[in-house]
């Protein structure tokens, strides 16, 4: 069996008259996240990391954000999408490692559900996916509550 690492980063600012979408939930928020998708960026990283881990090239690539059937899409669209890649390749998720950056709002309370969300959207069992959430000390942009970021580590398989 042959293992391949992925990691993925995602970011996006904050903008008013948006919903707050991550994980594949809306977060309730008096902001939302700019961007040409409904703008989750953990859904983004996820999807870069296996992606890469595939190398299939990275979500742009495949979903780029000057198609207008792009245009405020559900990112668990995008995520089924390329999960179908990946198994088309002959690729299986191993498990999952994400953290969220946000200052704003406090994430843990919709830890649980945002994991069984994707964890269906992916077709995989919750125990592989792991999601953490962390503040960055009011450092950085995500410290000055401008946006969110997010990382993705994943491992695949694949029989030789």
């Amino acid at each position: 069996m042959k293992l391949r690492v992925g990691q993925g980063y995602d970011v996006h600012r904050f903008a008013e008259n948006r919903e707050l979408w991550l994980g594949g939930i809306k977060i309730p928020y008096n902001k939302g996240l700019l961007g040409h998708s409904d703008a989750d960026v953990l859904i983004h990283a996820i999807c870069d990391a296996l992606l890469g881990a595939a190398n299939l090239r990275d979500i742009g690539y495949h979903f780029p954000d000057n198609q207008e059937n792009f245009k405020n899409i559900d990112s668990k669209i995008l995520l089924r999408k390329t999960v179908g890649l990946l198994r088309e390749k002959g690729f299986e998720i191993g498990n999952i490692d994400s953290i969220i950056c946000a200052q704003q709002p406090k994430l843990n309370p919709f830890i649980e559900t945002m994991q069984q969300t994707l964890a269906q959207v992916m077709e995989i069992s919750p125990e592989d996916l792991s999601i953490k959430a962390t503040t960055t000390e009011k450092l950085g942009f995500v410290g000055r509550e401008e946006g969110i970021a997010a990382y993705a580590v994943v491992i695949v398989t694949r029989d030789s």
